[in-house]
């Protein structure tokens, strides 16, 4: 069973390609096969896996969805980047832009990306989606196909705000496409402990959404390694290995897993 996990918050800042090549990185330090897809123009993963000029690249997600589009025939692995830390990229460039246009004449416009993925996602355990700051059709494609959503969330009042129209996208996407789409969790992102500001934020995201939503146990704090890293093409875990943020995505990592093999259980416990 493949893993189809979507990270969106239309709120740029948020820590979603952080959280999107890190997690990654640690399912694949925990032996799984992990596919990064990059579904954002502006191309932040792309670059923060060491492919610093991504419109020189042969072959992108624009590409792929263009023959998916055209119905030309993909060749197994086309496109596909090996990073050195284990896990697979589709990267993204600033012709994926163009593709938002060319998906709003297109027959079942909000499935061509899952019907990529439905073709290569059998030799992962985990696909995870950078989706783009906006809730264009670029990420109501990746809504679609994805099995759930992980949401960063930015320890700050406007992006918590934020999240009830992503929240209502999610719904929107549930009933009219992806009836199948679950959230994993709220996530809290740049989080600076030493502040009152950010545990009243904490604090106030867990009472708002706690009873309906999981948020994550992990935080992750604000760190100016963190913030190093995109520039080195690798993860947290090689750039600062032992530092508090690559702790936590460890614990967000664990937490991950867990959820899924919570959800295996509940679906053999079904069939029984």
């Amino acid at each position: 069973m493949t893993n189809v996990i979507a990270v969106a918050n239309q709120k740029g800042g948020v820590g979603k390609t952080t959280t999107c090549a890190n997690l990654g990185i640690g399912l694949a330090q925990e032996g799984k096969k992990v596919l990064l897809v990059d579904s954002d123009p502006q191309s932040s993963m792309t670059i923060s896996l060491g492919n610093p000029q991504p419109d020189q690249l042969p072959v992108t997600l624009a590409t792929i969805m263009g023959k998916m589009l055209d119905e030309e025939p993909i060749d197994p692995g086309e496109g596909l980047l090996h990073h050195d830390e284990g896990v697979d990229l589709m990267p993204a460039n600033i012709e994926l832009s163009g593709m938002e246009v060319s998906l709003v004449n297109a027959m079942s416009r909000e499935k061509i990306l899952k019907q990529y993925l439905d073709g290569v996602k059998r030799q992962y355990d985990y696909v995870l989606l950078d989706c783009m700051p906006s809730l264009g059709m670029l990420t109501v494609n990746a809504l679609a196909a994805a099995d759930s959503v992980l949401i960063p969330v930015q320890a700050q009042y406007l992006p918590a705000k934020g999240l009830e129209q992503l929240l209502q996208t999610i719904n929107k996407v549930r009933r009219q496409i992806n009836p199948k789409l679950k959230i994993d969790g709220i996530l809290l992102t740049m989080v600076d402990s030493r502040t009152n500001y950010s545990k009243e934020i904490s604090t106030l995201l867990r009472d708002t959404y706690g009873s309906k939503l999981k948020v994550f146990d992990v935080e992750i704090p604000h760190s100016v390694r963190a913030a190093e890293i995109s520039a080195e093409g690798r993860s947290i875990f090689a750039h600062d290995p032992k530092g508090k943020v690559a702790e936590a995505y460890r614990e967000l990592t664990k937490e991950v897993l867990k959820i899924e093999k919570q959800r295996q259980k509940h679906k053999s416990e079904q069939l029984r």
